[in-house]
């Protein structure tokens, strides 16, 4: 084996970093060069107190993550924070999903997952808002 200079020597090792981080990283994973699409939609329930209902919800939404133009979805409640005036805490459900693109972002809406999700969710809520968001 032939000696490696001090300048081979760092070449080397930052290319073959750069390769194990790539490939530590999760499928789906955001990179600081690819612009998304940001689906973030709010739930008000029926029966606003009922825990039963929004963990319900909870489900349906989650049932979403298996369509697969969908790179991340976060589904949450109300978080317990400080009340601020700025602060909207009339709704009970959230979901927060990225995808690559608005033809992603169509797949979603028309997909049989979110459809059927529809149908058999959309008991629990009086009202949805949906803030589409295209990154700059």
């Amino acid at each position: 084996m032939k000696p490696m200079s001090r300048k081979q020597f760092i070449a080397t090792s930052a290319a073959l970093g750069v390769g194990a981080v790539a490939s530590a990283m999760p499928a789906g994973t955001v990179t600081e060069n690819k612009k998304q699409l940001v689906h973030h939609v709010f739930f008000w329930l029926k029966n606003p107190d009922s825990i039963e209902d929004r963990d319900k919800l909870v489900e349906g939404v989650k049932t979403l993550s298996k369509i697969e133009t969908i790179r991340k979805l976060h589904v949450g409640v109300l978080a317990s924070t400080e009340k601020r005036d700025v602060v909207d805490t009339s709704w009970g459900v959230s979901e927060l999903m990225f995808f690559d693109d608005t033809a992603g972002q169509k797949v979603y809406q028309d997909h049989p997952i979110h459809q059927e999700f529809i149908k058999n969710y959309s008991h629990l809520w009086s009202k949805v808002v949906v803030y589409d968001v295209a990154e700059v």
